[in-house]
């Protein structure tokens, strides 16, 4: 689950930038000037790699969702973006919505979390949906499913936006997200669940029956062969979601998907955003293109919150795995090195080139017992640098560092021989399982 994290927090985040310098360009503009890469200023003169609103509020979410779902924690989280810049690539609010901004407003002159967001035809902007998607790792961690997940959907929606059809628009988005996280690799199969799904709850409900009319074109047969001038990118809640699964359904990577929704013009962070999300859950985080995550402000940050969001939903999980790696503690403390990682030549009658090293048993059993730990794994190790291993400095590291280097020495022997015997050698594994010891267990 780790890596549908980063892949769906990442995925929004770097398609949010790519749109964020050409927000409210037409698309007849963009057409003679197409998007097919990462840049920056433009309309909000920002630097490449700066995201918007979309992806601070989906941090601020991600983040409370760390501690459990409680909802004037998550309006708190919104007010220090506003107020004080947390949660933003370069420490100041460029971008808020109307709505978003009202709903704020209510909660601080003392109106409940809940009864905060508008509810009127004119409050159905995309400002929940764009920053909703941490709530599917949620769901999921929590199991929680039929009416009760509909339902808190629906009220993380309506702290800024409660109007029945910008619920439903996230119940769909994040139907097709669960179905995502679930086994479903590809997206035509995975939408027509969504959709079979959110029938089956908004069909038996009356009270919804009128809003879900406005939907009618994504739950019709033949929505992906809508051509691309019936479809819309405005802000306007339908068209939001229309344009994102569009773009997923008429396109078969996550590049390709996100240099569309961005192409269409108009909204073009926000739709972007919600169509990347989606498309980094589905194609994985390795399939944003290097030279994007390299750009993104503040990568570091967004990962350690991925992270500690991960942690928060696995703790069993990890203490777990910590525990039976802990367990060779021991065997660490007391290694003979020179027993243990010896130097191994081919025969005197043969080339007489090193070949490597020949590992003992139980430290080969130590090597796949740190294999088989996948939490414990940094899909993103190659891209933060992780410097000199000084063992005394270990010891003041978080989880997120030790996972980056048990990927890196995992990997490593792979490509220079002799990289295990080191760190037997220096202590830096025995150093590793100390800190993971006093972390988690």
């Amino acid at each position: 689950m780790n890596e549908k994290i980063l892949g769906g927090i990442f995925g929004l985040c770097v398609a949010d930038a790519i749109g964020v310098p050409v927000e409210f360009n037409s698309r007849e503009t963009l057409a003679r000037n197409p998007v097919n890469d990462m840049y920056g200023y433009g309309t909000y003169n920002q630097p490449p790699g700066t995201w918007s609103d979309d992806t601070s509020m989906t941090l601020c979410l991600m983040d409370s969702l760390t501690s459990g779902l409680d909802y004037s924690d998550i309006m708190r989280k919104f007010q220090s973006w506003v107020d004080k810049g947390e949660y933003t690539p370069h420490g100041e609010v460029f971008d808020i919505g109307i709505a978003t901004r009202k709903a704020l407003q209510r909660f601080t002159d003392g109106t409940e979390p809940l009864m905060c967001g508008g509810t009127s035809e004119y409050d159905n902007g995309n400002g929940s949906l764009m920053r909703i998607l941490p709530l599917a790792f949620y769901l999921s961690a929590m199991k929680i499913k039929n009416d009760k997940f509909f339902d808190i959907i629906h009220d993380v929606s309506a702290l800024t936006h409660a109007h029945k059809r910008s619920q439903i628009a996230c119940g769909i988005y994040l139907s097709v997200a669960m179905e995502m996280l679930g086994r479903r690799r590809n997206i035509d199969s995975g939408i027509t669940a969504a959709k079979r799904y959110c029938n089956g709850y908004y069909g038996d409900k009356p009270e919804y029956e009128e809003e879900l009319e406005h939907f009618e074109r994504i739950f019709s047969n033949g929505f992906e062969d809508l051509p691309p001038e019936d479809i819309k990118s405005s802000g306007y809640v339908v068209h939001t979601l229309e344009a994102a699964l569009w773009c997923l359904l008429n396109t078969d990577s996550y590049e390709s998907c996100v240099l569309k929704a961005v192409n269409l013009g108009d909204d073009t962070d926000t739709v972007a955003a919600v169509a990347g999300g989606l498309a980094g859950i589905l194609y994985g985080i390795h399939s944003i293109p290097d030279r994007w995550l390299e750009q993104i402000a503040r990568f570091d940050y967004i990962k350690e919150l991925c992270g500690a969001f991960h942690f928060s939903l696995y703790k069993p999980l990890y203490k777990s795995a910590a525990r039976k790696l802990c367990a060779y503690i021991p065997y660490l403390e007391n290694i003979d090195p020179e027993r243990a990682c010896k130097f191994a030549t081919k025969p005197p009658d043969a080339i007489s080139t090193p070949i490597g090293y020949d590992y003992e048993e139980e430290l080969l059993d130590f090597i796949e017992a740190l294999s088989k730990s996948k939490v414990l794994h940094d899909p993103l190790y190659i891209k933060t640098p992780i410097g000199e291993f000084d063992n005394e400095l270990i010891q003041t590291e978080n989880l997120e560092f030790l996972k980056t280097m048990i990927s890196w020495y995992l990997r490593a022997e792979r490509f220079c021989d002799g990289v295990w015997a080191g760190a037997v050698k220096s202590g830096a594994f025995l150093a590793i399982l100390r800190r993971l010891e006093a972390l988690m267990l």
